[in-house]
């Protein structure tokens, strides 16, 4: 495959899994699952009813506590944190109990207050638990409706669903869990960059040096999402982790709500931010071996290197919706007008740059329609129940001059490799 019927098919594929995955308009739906529990419905169903014994089975709940003077009203306490780094707290009201002759048990329940979210996100959402009795012991199925838009979420909710019951079979049955069975365990993780880097090499040439690229590429990506990590714990994340998606690339993902405007601009910024830290170090080692003697092949990889890492970069910072420079710049400019301008301005640099690099005029007007599109895809914002902290004028000078020096850093490192190798 050319390499440049590659690099569409690429962008063309990414947009349309970005689009499904993040923005796709699935509306009403309800996610079911069951299992087989080898134990009597009235002993399941003590455990499992809302306000029974979850903290000895449920992977998230830590406290289970019914509101005083309202008995249909339960309140659960999680371990992920709220943005003050205090355990999230949710109420849920008890709709309807009910009882059979035959030994089933079923409850439906919905969020009406939570300390994280702003109610508005739970309208949609509704629960329900049901224990049935069988010839071998109990069927438990968790249920859960809501309105989704983007598949990643839905996706989410289904293995969370999926893995609560799994802890809830083995606390019943005294079977030892294991975490290996987790999405986010590092052997998964560390399972998919390999699938990624398998996935990427054809669109590269299935040559060593396709190889050699789609390996930098991840690389590139660990190194990027490395960066908000970073930034995750200096404002005080204690679970910052990341999930690698095939083809897409990864995801770094905090261990609590954001607290502030500056917080969210920097966590964003950090990814680009870390990686242009490496562009001076890497120009400056490949200028001092020059003079030096040593075999002409060993100046490719270093060069190749450099324009994946600046380019990955660079489009990243692009002023879409969903990707690091739109989150940076949404918090620095509060109008409308001085955020349309600015990002007109920061497309204009990097249509420049693929301009100064060689690129031919039917490559950038492509460039900038799958940037038009990926502005347009725009997810369900989640709004908190308390507003975030406001920017101060230093932290925008900072964060603007921030986003200026990864742009600057990450263009310099484009030119200066393509020069190099294409001369």
């Amino acid at each position: 495959m050319a390499t440049h019927q590659a690099a569409v098919f690429l962008a063309a594929f990414n947009l349309g899994l970005l689009w499904l995955l993040m923005a796709a308009p699935l509306g009403r739906r309800t996610i079911r699952v069951s299992r087989l529990v080898h134990e009597r419905p009235e002993e399941v169903w003590n455990v499992t009813r809302p306000a029974g014994n979850q903290t000895a089975w449920h992977p998230n709940v830590i406290s289970v506590t019914p509101v005083d003077g309202k008995p249909d009203l339960v309140e659960f306490a999680y371990r992920h944190l709220d943005r003050y780094g205090q355990p999230a707290r949710r109420t849920m009201i008890v709709d309807r109990t009910a009882m059979t002759a035959t030994g089933s048990f079923s409850c439906d329940l919905r969020v009406i207050g939570d300390s994280t979210l702003d109610p508005s996100f739970w309208e949609g959402y509704r629960e329900s638990r049901k224990v049935e009795r069988t010839p071998l012991g109990s069927r438990v199925t968790f249920v859960q409706t809501d309105n989704y838009r983007g598949l990643a979420f839905y996706l989410f909710r289904r293995m969370a669903l999926a893995r609560e019951l799994a802890s809830l079979r083995d606390h019943i049955e005294e079977r030892p869990s294991s975490s290996l069975l987790h999405f986010e365990h590092p052997a998964w993780q560390t399972v998919l960059v390999i699938v990624s880097t398998l996935m990427l090499w054809p669109f590269f040439g299935l040559t060593a040096t396709g190889l050699m690229m789609s390996v930098f590429l991840t690389l590139v990506i660990l190194l990027h999402e490395l960066g908000h990590m970073v930034a995750y714990r200096a404002f005080g994340h204690p679970s910052a982790r990341m999930i690698f998606v095939p083809l897409l690339g990864g995801v770094a993902i905090g261990g609590r709500p954001y607290n502030s405007h500056f917080e969210i601009a920097t966590c964003a910024l950090m990814g680009a931010g870390f990686s242009a830290l490496l562009v001076p170090i890497l120009v400056a080692a490949h200028q001092s071996v020059a003079g030096i003697p040593h075999p002409v092949g060993m100046d490719g990889p270093a060069l190749v290197f450099l324009v994946i890492l600046g380019a990955f970069n660079l489009l990243n910072l692009l002023p879409t919706y969903r990707f690091d420079g739109g989150q940076v710049l949404r918090q620095v400019f509060e109008g409308q007008r001085a955020l349309a301008i600015t990002s007109f301005i920061v497309t204009g640099v990097i249509l420049w740059v693929g301009w100064r690099i060689g690129l031919q005029a039917p490559m950038l007007i492509g460039g900038l329609a799958i940037f038009i599109l990926l502005s347009m895809i725009r997810t369900k914002s989640v709004k908190p129940r308390e507003a975030l902290l406001p920017m101060n004028a230093s932290e925008r000078l900072m964060t603007g001059f921030g986003y200026y020096a990864a742009l600057a850093m990450h263009a310099y490192a484009v030119i200066y490799a393509c020069d190099r190798l294409f001369l």
